[in-house]
């Protein structure tokens, strides 16, 4: 596969992917970023088709399987062997794809799609197909409230739960990232294709799944419990956040991302010490 996925790299230590979900870029993770660069490679992507990176090749349907093959390649690409992965709803979801695949080391996922019903995946890709839909003559009044408190409140509620922790810039900055990404209606659609199964396959890979509480996306009552039940033996955590909680509680978030690593490190230096 053949495809230009735009990244932004920064810190040095044991190399971390950070995948966003979708309709969003990666600047979701730079509060994470700026808590983490002093202790890991962190190589924050824009999906195929979001943020600045191309589409997936054409005739290539934007499924999560899809996009876990770019993200295989793209690691081959960087020359990264089995790096941890971060991923934040179709993010996790892909993430959790990439483990099955044994292409990565461990897994953060936060708010993982793929353990809804069929209507709680209908009411998500509903949800965010509206904000995709939004005629070109409303987007600067919508941007214009973006830019307050009041209006941020009241655009992003949904997927955050302190909305007015996002700065205005990066408020603006999701919205046209948002209408502007060629992928977000086939991947929205794609999502009929998908759901979480097979988790012993999953047995042996070291993971984190975090939900935020005050997620009104994928509800933490109902999305928590299935995963806990599918995935007994990962960690599962409960953050005081959103569906994307890394303006949230962004020392929570990293906090997060920090243990699974440096446990998955640990891990692997016992085990060739072993060999």
């Amino acid at each position: 596969m053949s495809i230009s996925i735009n990244y932004h790299r920064e810190g040095s230590g044991p190399p971390v992917l950070l995948l966003h979900g979708v309709a969003h870029h990666w600047q979701a993770y730079a509060p994470v970023i700026d808590r983490l660069r002093g202790e890991f490679d962190l190589i924050a992507c824009d999906s195929p088709g979001f943020g600045r990176s191309a589409s997936l090749p054409s005739g290539i349907e934007p499924t999560i399987t899809s996009y876990a093959d770019a993200f295989e390649w793209f690691l081959a690409e960087l020359g990264l062997e089995r790096p941890h992965v971060v991923g934040n709803s179709m993010g996790g979801a892909i993430g959790l794809e990439l483990a099955r695949r044994r292409a990565v080391s461990s897994v953060t996922a936060f708010s993982p799609a793929g353990f809804w019903t069929p209507a709680e995946r209908r009411y998500c890709q509903l949800s965010l197909r509206a904000l995709g839909s939004v005629p070109a003559g409303a987007r600067p009044a919508i941007e214009a409230a973006a830019r307050t408190r009041a209006g941020r409140v009241a655009l992003f509620s949904q997927n955050f739960g302190y909305p007015t922790r996002m700065p205005a810039q990066e408020a603006v900055a999701t919205l046209r990232d948002a209408w502007a990404a060629p992928a977000l209606s086939g991947a929205l659609a794609a999502f009929d294709s998908y759901t979480f199964e097979s988790p012993e396959e999953l047995r042996n890979t070291q993971m984190t799944i975090a939900w935020g509480i005050r997620d009104r996306l994928l509800p933490y009552r109902t999305q928590a419990a299935r995963a806990r039940r599918l995935l007994p033996w990962a960690t599962h955590l409960a953050l005081g956040a959103g569906h994307v909680p890394f303006y949230d509680d962004p020392g929570a978030a990293a906090a997060a991302i920090r243990a699974r690593v440096l446990e998955a490190e640990a891990g692997s230096r016992t085990a060739g010490r072993a060999s």
